[in-house]
C-alpha cells in the first residue's frame, strides 16, 4: 500500500492546524517551537477557562503527563472530554507511565475515559499501560526494555492497546512501529543522538498532533508521516553536523531540519514499510 507522506506534511504546511497542548514544563518552548518549524500553529495552556476556549476552535489536542500533579491531570481529563465531543484528535504521551503510581493512573484514566485516538510512548511506558512489568528508569525506557529483542517480544502489546481504546498506537524504539491494531507500519528513520536530547519525545508527540489534524482522511498514514519527519530530521541534522556533533548543536539543527525538510524530501527519505499485523 502506497503512503503519502510528503502529502500529509504539505497539508500541514497549508493547513496550518491549531494544536492546543496541555505539556510538561520541561519541554512545552521545543514543542512549541517545532510545530512553529512544521507548520503548525502551536497554543499552550494549563488553565481550565483558557482551555475550554481554545479548544473550540483548535484544530487538536495534545495531552503530556511528563510534569503531571493532581490539578494538571483533572484539566486533561476536561480537556479531553472537550475535545471529544468537539470531535477533534486528541493524541497521549504518556511520559514515564510505570514509575509513578500518578502517572500511570493518570494515563490509564485517560485511555478509559474513550477521548484517545492516539498514544505516543516509549516501549517501557506501552508495557505499563497493558498492565504488564515495564523497568521505566524515570522518563526514560528500562535497560532491560531498550534491546531490539525485548522490543520486538513486547511491541506487539501496542496492537492490543491499540484494539483495546480503538486508536493508533506509535511506539518509539530501534524501528519505530505504529499500529492501528490491524495494520503496522515501521519507520526506520532517526539518529542515535535523539534520545540524548531533552524533549524530542515530546516534539514527535506535537507534530503527531499536527499532522493528525492536517490529514484525517488516514490516521495511521499521519501518525506515520509524523515519525517519519522527525527521525529523518535527526538525519539530516547529523549529516550537516558531522559525526563530532553533541546534543545541544544537535537540537538546533534538528529544529532547522523540521522547517526545511519538503514533503518531496520526507517521500524520498522515508524509511518505512507498511504490513499487516
Amino acid at each position: 500500500m502506497d503512503l503519502h507522506l510528503g502529502t500529509c506534511l504539505e497539508s500541514v504546511r497549508r493547513r496550518r492546524p491549531l494544536v492546543v497542548c496541555i505539556t510538561n514544563f520541561v519541554t512545552v518552548n521545543d514543542c512549541a517551537n517545532a510545530l512553529l518549524a512544521v507548520g503548525a500553529s502551536p497554543v499552550m495552556t494549563d488553565s481550565p477557562q483558557d482551555a475550554c476556549d481554545l479548544i473550540a476552535c483548535a484544530d487538536a489536542l495534545c495531552l503530556n503527563i511528563g510534569t503531571v500533579t493532581e490539578s494538571s491531570a483533572e484539566l486533561m481529563f476536561r480537556a479531553a472530554r472537550w475535545a471529544k465531543q468537539r470531535g477533534i484528535p486528541v493524541l497521549l504521551d504518556p511520559v514515564g507511565a510505570g514509575a509513578s503510581e500518578i502517572r500511570t493512573k493518570t494515563a490509564g484514566e485517560l485511555l478509559d475515559s474513550g477521548a484517545i485516538g492516539f498514544l505516543r510512548g516509549n516501549i517501557s511506558e506501552i508495557q505499563a499501560l497493558a498492565g504488564k512489568s515495564s523497568t521505566i528508569r524515570g522518563v526514560d525506557v528500562g535497560a532491560h526494555d531498550d534491546s531490539r529483542a525485548m522490543f520486538d517480544a513486547n511491541s506487539a502489546l501496542a496492537a492490543e492497546l491499540a484494539k483495546k481504546y480503538s486508536l493508533c498506537v506509535g511506539v518509539s524504539g530501534p524501528v519505530d512501529r505504529v499500529t492501528s491494531g490491524e495494520r503496522l507500519v515501521l519507520v526506520e528513520n532517526g539518529d542515535p543522538l535523539l534520545p540524548r536530547i531533552c524533549g524530542t519525545g515530546c516534539i514527535l508527540s506535537a507534530v503527531s498532533a499536527a499532522f493528525a489534524a492536517a490529514a484525517p482522511q488516514d490516521p495511521l498514514e499521519a501518525f506515520a508521516a509524523a515519525f517519519a519527519l522527525c527521525g529523518l530530521a535527526g538525519e539530516r541534522a547529523r549529516a550537516l553536523l558531522g559525526p563530532s556533533v553533541g546534543p545541544a548543536s544537535m537540537r538546533t539543527a534538528y529544529l532547522d531540519a523540521l522547517y526545511t525538510l519538503s514533503g518531496e524530501d520526507l517521500d524520498r527519505g522515508a524509511r518505512i514499510r507498511d504490513v499487516k499485523e
